[in-house]
């Protein structure tokens, strides 16, 4: 993805000179992959788990978690992630989303000193 806008542009020179606008199209799904790689985070404040990427982004009230699953990759639904081996986060009833923190024993653990009550699945 990375290389097709480059071998176009040196296989087509002139052309991307004159009209540079024609670029865009090319440019436009990488500058989405680096917007969603520079703008993800998760953060736990106020008795909420907060996360963003890209154009997702939300809270979660932190005593409405009912279950993690840990290791495990979600490959349907809300993912405000970038990497495999995550955690799905179940809350209220039938809510479910799939976050991929740095670190994900630490989270499990900030997330347990708000809310003992979460229930800890770890997939290997």
């Amino acid at each position: 993805m990375v290389l097709l806008p480059i071998v176009i542009y040196v296989t087509n020179t002139e052309d991307f000179s004159e009209q540079p606008y024609m670029l865009l199209p090319l440019i436009a799904p990488l500058a989405l992959l680096l917007w969603v790689f520079l703008s993800t985070w998760y953060q736990i404040a106020n008795g909420k788990l907060k996360y963003k990427s890209g154009f997702l982004w939300g809270e979660i009230n932190i005593s409405d978690i009912r279950q993690l699953i840990v290791g495990e990759t979600m490959w349907a639904g809300l993912k405000p992630a970038l990497a495999s081996k995550g955690i799905i986060v179940k809350y209220n009833r039938y809510d479910e989303i799939y976050i991929a923190p740095e670190n994900n024993l630490e989270l499990i653990e900030d997330l347990r000193s708000l809310n003992p009550t979460i229930e800890v699945i770890i997939k290997k």
